[in-house]
Order: C-alpha cells, then structure tokens, then sequence
C-alpha cells in the first residue's frame, strides 16, 4: 500500500487532515480481508497510515527501513520528473547520491519476501516509487498511483492488481 496523503517528501512529513481521515477509512474497509501482520516504512508518513489499520486488527506494526522511499538524487534535481521517466526506463541509471531502479527494487522485493507471513496476509506500506518499482510499473503507472493506494500483489507470480476497498 502507497501511504495517505502527506504534507511533504520528507522522511519526517506527516499525514494532512485528508491523509489522516484515509487512514482511518482504511482501517474501516481492510479489517475484513483477514490481514495477519503489518511492516511499514519507518517514515513518518507510511507509519501514520499503518497504525489506524494495525490497531484496528489488534497487530503490532513493524517498521524495516528498506521500505523508505527511493532517493532519485542526493542533490536536489529541478527536472526531477524527468530524471524519474528515465530512470524507469533505464533501471541501471543512478544519479549521483540516489539509487537506481534496479537496487530500490531488489531492495523492496527482499522487505516483501521477508515480511510475507505463509500462513495469512501482510499490509505493507511503502512509498510511491518503491511501490512501483515493486509492482513492476513503469513512469505511466508511478504517475497514475494514489495516495493512498491499495493493491495485491500475490507471492504465486498472478499479476498484482489495485484493490478499491
């Protein structure tokens, strides 16, 4: 799941009235999918979405930092949407201080394999990048994510699918 929506990008931004009613709307509509465990981004946003739905459930909520947003760039970039439809073209591509597709996506297909609970279903919630890194999306579907955004993305290899809860 892509967090509510936030007052920032920063790892410290926090949920806007709207972000925060939409976490708990979500806590509301995801209590009957029969989730078993909940791991966020330990980033402020992520994590303040999660916990409305983990303590719905009665879950202790996890945090692993390889669920933090992908940094693009270390230095701020004034075409960074540009620099971002690149990068999802050429997954390799690292600009400098930030992390290729290709290794934000090992990263958070690992954090998924690891927070995978065999006998039940784990809420992950990540970042908008990372989400479509994971997801296999290209710049097309990053851009056309919402906040929040739900989807399923099955360990069997079916093709992930959103889920309007």
């Amino acid at each position: 799941m892509r967090h509510a929506r936030a007052t920032g990008q920063a790892p410290g931004a926090a949920l806007t009235p709207e972000g925060e009613q939409a976490a708990q709307v979500l806590a509301t509509r995801l209590a009957g999918l029969g989730l078993t465990r909940a791991v966020s981004s330990p980033w402020a946003r992520a994590a303040a979405t999660a916990r409305p739905v983990a303590r719905a459930l009665g879950l202790d909520l996890r945090t692993d930092p390889r669920l933090t947003e992908r940094v693009l760039s270390g230095p701020d970039l004034p075409f960074w949407r540009a620099a971002l439809r690149l990068s999802f073209g050429w997954p390799g591509l690292r600009f400098p201080g930030g992390e290729s597709g290709h290794a934000a996506r090992t990263r958070i297909l690992a954090a998924l394999d690891e927070a995978r609970d065999p006998g039940g279903i784990t809420l992950v919630v990540t970042h908008g990048n990372l989400l479509a890194l994971a997801l296999g999306l290209d710049y097309g579907g990053w851009a056309a994510l919402r906040s929040p955004d739900v989807w399923v993305l099955a360990p069997d290899g079916r093709p992930p699918f959103r889920l309007d809860p």
